[in-house]
């Protein structure tokens, strides 16, 4: 079963009617992404692209059985927007938003942490199954089916990840942005563990970069293992040290010193086969072959 989502994972928007919401819902619904309504407090019962919208999320999983929601709302309220989609018991949420607030955030951390609802995001391109369906942002004529799963922190680096797998002559399992912010909500470990319980997938990529510690506890995982699928690994920031004061525990924990070379030696140690470029993907995908 694909990453997350199949072709019959029936989907809602949150803030559908907004201008990009719009754009993306329509690109998505092109792509062949069962798409199945929208939500805009106060437009409930009005058509947008030929789809209902509804004032409630629970109002939308009720007469649509939509599991997923898609999040184009302001920053300022994904934590209500996630509240009401938890609410309603959806399985996965895809919040586009960024720069939503720290405080808020960690609400909404402890309110996932109760629940059965797994958010990706926030300030994520989404998550993207070649030829099965689209959420988010992603420019979908770049991905082809494969086998090759890739997750990164950096939300342009992903693009840059897919387009080395195309030099490698494959396609992607499944392509997912954990997010830019400070606090995200499925990390590194959660995704890698779908990975490998994906008969589709044979290798994955994975994109880190400084802040937090979500590349460690990756290695601690995967170090771990006794079954493991190859991991090609790369974080961004070669040669710099993570001392600005922007709020990451991780960095906080250790005194701003971690550079992406102590990440990298952390993931190496792990067994991934790590490069100093992410422009050297293709060449060690190729010898997967």
């Amino acid at each position: 079963m694909p990453i997350l989502v199949d072709s019959q994972t029936k989907i809602i928007i949150q803030g559908i009617t907004g201008t990009q919401a719009s754009f993306h819902a329509r690109r998505s619904l092109d792509y062949g992404t069962k798409i199945v309504g929208g939500v805009t407090p106060g437009k409930g019962g009005t058509i947008h692209l030929g789809l209902p919208v509804y004032d409630t999320v629970r109002e939308a999983k009720k007469e649509t059985g939509a599991t997923v929601s898609i999040m184009f709302v302001p920053a300022q309220a994904v934590k209500s927007a996630v509240v009401e989609a938890v609410e309603a018991e959806l399985d996965l949420l895809v919040c586009i938003s960024d720069g939503v607030p720290i405080r808020d955030m960690l609400e909404v951390k402890s309110i996932l942490s109760d629940s059965k609802t797994k958010l990706i995001g926030p300030n994520t391109p989404g998550l993207i199954v070649p030829e099965v369906a689209r959420l988010g942002i992603f420019p979908e004529s770049i991905h082809k089916k494969g086998n090759i799963g890739i997750v990164s922190r950096s939300s342009t680096l992903t693009y840059e990840a897919v387009l080395e797998t195309k030099k490698a002559g494959l396609g992607q399992s499944a392509v997912l942005g954990l997010g830019d912010d400070m606090l995200i909500g499925m990390d590194f470990v959660e995704i890698l563990e779908r990975f490998h319980e994906d008969e589709q997938t044979e290798a994955i990529v994975m994109i880190g970069q400084l802040g937090g510690t979500f590349e460690e506890m990756a290695s601690e995982w995967y170090k771990n293992r006794r079954n493991k699928k190859p991991i090609i690994g790369f974080v961004a920031g070669n040669s710099q040290i993570s001392n600005r004061k922007i709020g990451y525990a991780g960095d906080i924990i250790a005194r701003g010193v971690i550079t992406s070379e102590d990440k990298e030696r952390v993931m190496r140690d792990s067994g991934m086969i790590m490069v100093d470029g992410i422009n050297k993907i293709h060449q060690e995908l190729t010898k997967l072959k």
